[in-house]
């Protein structure tokens, strides 16, 4: 855990979270009652930080499985020129980042790097545009706040680990592909004139197989599998996010 947290909340800190399951908190087993398939945890990351910062309002609307259009459609009803805080979390399934796990999980080397190559293809030429446009609609919704994009970590560390068939290929094609996204997100955060917070470096020894697994590997029930779990939410991601509040069209990691 981290120790003061890194932004003092300003008198009316109105923070909005906004996302996919990443920012949702899915993985860490622990969901609000109220909070049905969207998976919301209050030990996700946004939870943390706004009680962590005491913000005056929060509003947590990122949402297990959502890609842009979801986002676009179902998530911007929070925000107004009151809020002063943004922070978002999305592109991942756009991507598709599940089929990617799932290939490289049942399939052989081939076939997940195929998976991961038709992934970094969508990533390049589809998700800039689908960002730019969600970006704009944030922005657009929220025009006083400050707006944190939220990058997402490698997922995998190299090494054996009981997992059959995951071997050391199909995890480090994982990793290229997401840093590929990383490259992609924060490209077009900055030209937005947004903070991106990376987490790459803050969960580099952490990710399925490694010691200790901040993100859990596969499990029970299946939307578990390979999202960050309470530790990384609480030491990956939180000290991340804080590092970046604050500051404007800069890389955080």
């Amino acid at each position: 855990m981290i120790g003061a947290p890194a932004f003092a909340a300003q008198a009316d800190t109105n923070y909005v979270a906004l996302g996919d399951s990443f920012a949702s908190g899915t993985g860490t087993r622990d969901y609000f009652e109220d909070s049905g398939d969207c998976l919301r945890s209050p030990k996700a990351y946004p939870q943390l930080w706004a009680d962590a910062n005491g913000a005056t309002s929060f509003s947590f609307d990122a949402c297990s499985g959502a890609t842009t259009d979801d986002l676009n459609a179902d998530q911007l009803g929070s925000l107004s020129a009151d809020t002063t805080l943004v922070t978002v979390q999305i592109g991942g399934n756009d991507i598709g980042f599940a089929k990617v796990i799932q290939n490289c999980l049942l399939g052989n080397d081939e076939a997940c790097d195929g998976a991961v190559t038709d992934g970094e293809a969508q990533t390049r030429d589809e998700l800039p545009a689908k960002l730019d446009a969600t970006y704009a609609g944030i922005r657009s919704a929220a025009p006083n706040a400050e707006i944190v994009v939220v990058g997402y970590p490698r997922i995998t560390e190299l090494g054996d680990c009981g997992i059959p068939g995951f071997t050391d290929a199909k995890r480090e094609r994982i990793n290229a592909g997401a840093d590929v996204l990383a490259e992609v997100i924060s490209e077009q955060a900055q030209a937005a004139g947004f903070a991106y917070a990376d987490p790459r470096d803050a969960f580099d020894g952490h990710g399925v197989c490694g010691d200790p697994e901040w993100i859990n590997g596969p499990s029970t029930p299946l939307q578990e599998s390979f999202h960050p779990n309470v530790s990384g939410h609480a030491d990956g991601y939180l000290p991340t996010v804080s590092s970046a509040v604050g500051l404007s069209a800069q890389v955080v990691g």
